[in-house]
């Protein structure tokens, strides 16, 4: 190299250079010097110690020195690029697959693999293609028969290694899985001392019960209610039949358990009794009946916040739990109550005749005595989760969600949404790994426990991340239930995703014929024959009216029915639901799992959410005039004074401008911005979770949802309620709840509405 300079010092004849001189310091370390000198005063110094100027030598070597300096130089640099570029061709994709590799690796050179960019998008009729190849009935059939257990219940050591099944699954396709682990207060009967029901003569001993009654002994007259919904125990009192003190028998359907029993207690009855009748439920006549009776969802002993071990709160309970003892019992033991309940007879018209071969009589004559003995047993619950992050908005994720416990095999209940749960998960990831899809959006697939207490896995998970889940989650789907016959659909979902369900239904091809399941069901008025008000039971409400989640659950059905009447029952296994279907569960299991995976996959393919933010106009506009009536009715009868419903029109207008300005603005921004997408993407999801009342405790009054939620603060209730003061201030708080979900649908405050 010294060669090389002093060639290169003599081609250019220059009369400086620079000098590099390391001087040693007061503390032990060398310094570098750089000093610009000419060639005389370097001379005759004697030149720096490190570097000299070489004497001239004949050009010729020169140029031949220049010449091999000049290439060595290129050689490295041509190295140096060549190993950078293959450095940074090899960084890991984002969704933890292995970048795609040449096929044919012996052919020539050619440029450099490109891995396909996040902003690029599969078409979407390739994306529907690519996953009914992959959800097939086989894969469906082979599923369900591994996930086919005899006993799940919530805790025990089969859910726990149907937990870890799952967690290995996930696993094994690389979606990063993770647990959340909980430790919840599940109620059980007493071993030892068994609830009693004491008639006469007659004393029974229920296999089945309802998880989380108050327990003790009470006795009353014996009364039957029919369903126990309010018209039924009104058809009661017209009949002069004393409700207070009373044990109220009634039949299972149309509302939940827990419903039945707050309408119960609402009336002062001291006690119920649950069966299957006969017209309902075509099964044999001891089948023992289980659920639970908890209004609301989650452990009800830690109500607004999570049941983590480590958590310390003190004592407190939810206020949807029963004060009054609840028992189910069999038909059969109905049977014998209703022979000898004495009482009025029913009317024909009041539809409080059943399906026993008794005469169905009102009862208050006689007593009846109940003891409900059940314990409370602390639980540890695992709920696993998989993902498939986003390329673009990893942070913005769908959520599929399944619970796989059950009170006996739960065949409809657990075994095919978790089969489905597994399918779809393996499906994507596939389309991921090995077909180039790329999602925009993460998908989270969740397998939850103790769902069947009342959602608890799920609600224990929504309370521990209420802060970040509420404001990331685009959709929750949920997969319980999805296959309950074969013939008819019904669904329940948030209004947002009525347009999705359309678009859905017609894309989906039936297995029922060539068509659709669109043709399935018949085209006119579609929302009319498949939607249904979302139940408080329903494992998607707690994400839909606590969270603001926009939510759905979906059901394939059989003609004219609707519920699978095998739910809580050890009868809930593979040969009914086979029989409902047609034995064709396999298939249907299939299409269950196509129809979610294009709701879902459409959420996170598209650079706009696909949630139409005017599908709350219609719902809102009604509940907003049967307050509006009501207030005037009270107004004009002069039993309310200084209240003035107007303002709850203007807010109900600021929203509706409000979702007009984000369709207006959809129409004029240019979608391929990543930026002005993730703006107007933000202001969608803004809407379900602000209608979330910021006024109610999560512990008092959980389903927080204005118009979907449960409680004084909904816009249904301040059409209801008797109480004016109350009405009052739900009034106004109600007004202010949906200004502000408008304001936030808005985006910029300088261009809120000021109407109010």
């Amino acid at each position: 190299m010294d060669r090389v300079r002093s060639a290169f010092n003599s081609m250019v004849k220059s009369e400086r250079y620079s000098r590099f001189t390391l001087q040693p310091a007061e503390d032990g370390e060398r310094h570098a010097e750089v000093k610009l000198s000419d060639d005389a005063v370097e001379d005759s110094v004697g030149g720096s110690p490190s570097f000299r100027p070489a004497p001239r030598r004949d050009r010729r070597s020169v140029v031949c020195y220049l010449a091999l300096g000049t290439l060595l130089i290129f050689v490295t640099g041509y190295l140096l690029g060549y190993l950078s570029h293959r450095e940074s061709r090899v960084e890991p994709l984002a969704c933890g697959t292995e970048p795609e590799t040449d096929a044919h690796p012996e052919a020539t050179p050619a440029p450099a693999v490109v891995e396909p960019q996040p902003g690029t998008q599969m078409d979407w009729g390739d994306v529907t293609q690519l996953l009914s190849e992959k959800l097939t009935t086989q894969a469906l059939s082979k599923t369900l028969s591994e996930y086919d257990f005899p006993r799940r219940s919530a805790g025990s050591v089969e859910d726990k290694r149907l937990a870890n099944r799952i967690f290995e699954e996930f696993k094994k396709v690389e979606m990063d899985p993770w647990t959340d682990i909980h430790y919840v207060q599940l109620q059980t009967p007493d071993s030892q001392r068994p609830n009693r029901v004491r008639f006469g003569a007659d004393v029974f001993e229920p296999k089945g019960y309802l998880a989380y009654s108050a327990t003790g002994q009470v006795q009353g007259k014996l009364v039957y209610g029919n369903y126990g919904r309010p018209q039924d125990l009104d058809v009661l009192q017209n009949e002069n039949v004393a409700l207070r003190d009373s044990v109220l028998l009634l039949r299972a359907g149309q509302i939940s358990f827990a419903e039945q029993v707050n309408n119960a207690a609402a009336k002062g009855a001291a006690a119920v009794l649950i069966y299957p009748d006969a017209q309902d439920y075509k099964y044999l006549p001891d089948t023992a009946l289980y659920g639970h009776v908890h209004l609301g969802s989650g452990d009800p002993y830690t109500p607004g916040f999570p049941s983590f071990n480590h958590t310390q709160f003190p004592p407190t309970k939810s206020s949807g739990l029963p004060k009054i003892p609840a028992q189910t019992i069999t038909a059969k033991m109905a049977s014998a109550l209703l022979q000898s309940i004495g009482g009025l007879e029913s009317n024909a018209s009041s539809g409080f005749k059943g399906g026993l071969p008794v005469t169905y009589r009102l009862g208050a004559g006689h007593n009846i005595s109940v003891e409900v003995n059940n314990v409370l047993v602390n639980k540890e619950i695992n709920n696993v989760f998989g993902v498939i992050k986003g390329f673009v908005d990893p942070d913005q994720y769908v959520v599929l969600g399944a619970q796989r416990d059950a009170w006996g095999g739960g065949y409809a209940k657990a075994t095919v949404g978790t089969s489905v749960l597994m399918e779809l998960a393996k499906a994507v990831s596939e389309m991921v790994e090995k077909d180039g899809f790329r999602p925009r959006r993460s998908l989270v697939f969740a397998s939850w426990s103790a769902g069947e207490y009342g959602s608890v896995g799920a609600t224990e998970w929504l309370e521990a991340y209420m802060s970040s889940v509420d404001k990331r989650v685009v959709t929750y789907i949920s997969l319980d239930g999805v296959v309950m016959g074969r013939g008819s659909f019904v669904a329940s979902a948030s209004p947002l995703l009525y347009s999705l369900l359309e678009k859905t239904i017609k894309g989906v091809k039936s297995s029922a014929g060539s068509g659709s399941v669109f043709d399935m069901i018949g085209t006119n008025n579609w929302e009319a024959k498949i939607m249904r008000p979302m139940s408080i039971d329903d494992p998607a409400y707690p994400f839909l009216a606590f969270s603001g989640i926009p939510s759905v659950s979906f059901h394939f059905i059989s003609p004219n029915t609707e519920a699978y009447m095998y739910y809580g029952t050890d009868l809930d296994h593979m040969d009914h639901l086979g029989y409902q279907t047609n034995h064709r569960t396999s298939e249907m299991a299939a299409l269950a799992a196509q129809f979610a995976g294009h709701m879902a996959l459409r959420l996170v393919h598209d650079r706009l959410l696909r949630l139409d933010v005017s599908g709350y106009n219609g719902v809102l506009t009604k509940a907003v005039v049967l307050v509006y009536k009501r207030i005037n009715q009270l107004l004009q009868s002069g039993h309310l004074k200084g209240v003035n419903p107007t303002w709850l029109n203007r807010a109900r207008g600021s929203f509706q401008r409000a979702a007009s300005s984000i369709n207006n603005d959809i129409i004029n921004s240019n979608l391929d911005d990543k930026e002005a997408c993730r703006i107007l993407n933000g202001r969608i999801m803004n809407v379900e979770h602000g209608l979330l009342s910021p006024y109610v405790s999560p512990v008092e009054t959980p389903f927080r949802h204005l118009l979907l939620g449960r409680g004084p603060h909904t816009l249904a209730s301040i059409a209801e309620t008797t109480d004016m003061e109350q009405l009052h201030t739900q009034l106004a708080l109600a007004t202010w709840n949906l200004q502000g979900c408008a304001n936030g649908m808005v985006g910029n405050i300088w261009d809120l509405d000021e109407e109010i």
